[in-house]
């Protein structure tokens, strides 16, 4: 089987939590080799995000033709793209290299609540973005800020959202459900053109979730290359993050919301 080569395309944590960071480690604990393309400067750690340096946009471009001129590139994972320029511009790069297996992970808030994404940056991401990605993965909030509507209270309502983003045109939809009040399980929504189903895991008793949609959105990338399809693929990567949720307090990572343990398997 060839090696893999994923590419994130992030901001960064330096507390190593979540971002290009966690990323990384995702790709290294799953197998496969990991490149990646800066953003953001993002001075934070597990209490919040202190400040923001993001990165100019042409220097974004610059760092996107550096790897996908050289590296073959199998799968990409997109997180924080912070502002509109951005946003453009790495959407005008994966229209020119033509990468297989776009993950998007449509970040807009930290786990602190920290804003990530220029409020008037949302526009762009739903429309020179989304059609891009092969599968988008934003959590409650996120797929109400999309739609510009209330988040979903009840899984009836985040059916109801994911199939409002399939019809905006995207190709495939996993709407997260752990922000849902007052339910033992963490329930997400896969839709596709054919396919519409319900996947869920035990929620996992622990405060130290930092880096959990990064994580599953870098794994999703990581896996999808070798999977059939989006359902395995997803079964895969969610196992994958209940083990990393269930060890994370095994860690001694900060004062605030900690980190996930990516490589609970190995120490």
């Amino acid at each position: 089987m060839k090696r893999i080569n994923v590419l994130t395309i992030a901001g960064t944590d330096p507390s190593g939590g979540a971002g290009i960071q966690a990323d990384l480690k995702t790709f290294s604990a799953l197998g496969v080799y990991g490149t990646s393309v800066i953003t953001a400067l993002v001075a934070q750690n597990t209490c919040g995000v202190q400040s923001v340096y993001n990165i100019d946009s042409k220097f974004v471009s610059a760092q996107l033709d550096s790897v996908c001129s050289d590296v073959r590139i199998d799968s990409v994972k997109i997180g924080m793209l912070a502002n509109t320029h951005i946003i453009e511009n790495v959407a005008k790069k994966l229209r020119h290299y033509r990468l297989p297996f776009i993950v998007l992970d449509t970040v807009m808030l930290a786990k602190s609540g920290d804003l990530l994404l220029a409020p008037d940056a949302v526009a762009s991401m739903r429309y020179e973005l989304m059609p891009l990605a092969s599968l988008i993965t934003p959590n409650i909030l996120e797929a109400a800020a999309l739609l510009a509507c209330t988040p979903a209270q009840n899984e009836r309502q985040m059916r109801d959202q994911g199939q409002a983003l399939m019809a905006m045109g995207c190709q495939a939809v996993l709407i997260k459900g752990g922000h849902l009040k007052e339910t033992s399980e963490s329930p997400d929504w896969l839709f596709t053109k054919n396919i519409e189903k319900r996947f869920s895991a035990p929620r996992v008793t622990t405060y130290n979730t930092h880096g959990t949609g990064c994580t599953l959105s870098a794994a999703l990338a990581a896996l999808r290359p070798r999977y059939e399809d989006w359902v395995t693929t997803i079964t895969a990567a969610k196992d994958y993050l209940q083990q990393a949720l269930q060890q994370a307090d095994s860690l001694e990572v900060g004062h605030g919301i900690g980190p996930l343990h990516h490589f609970y398997d190995w120490w």
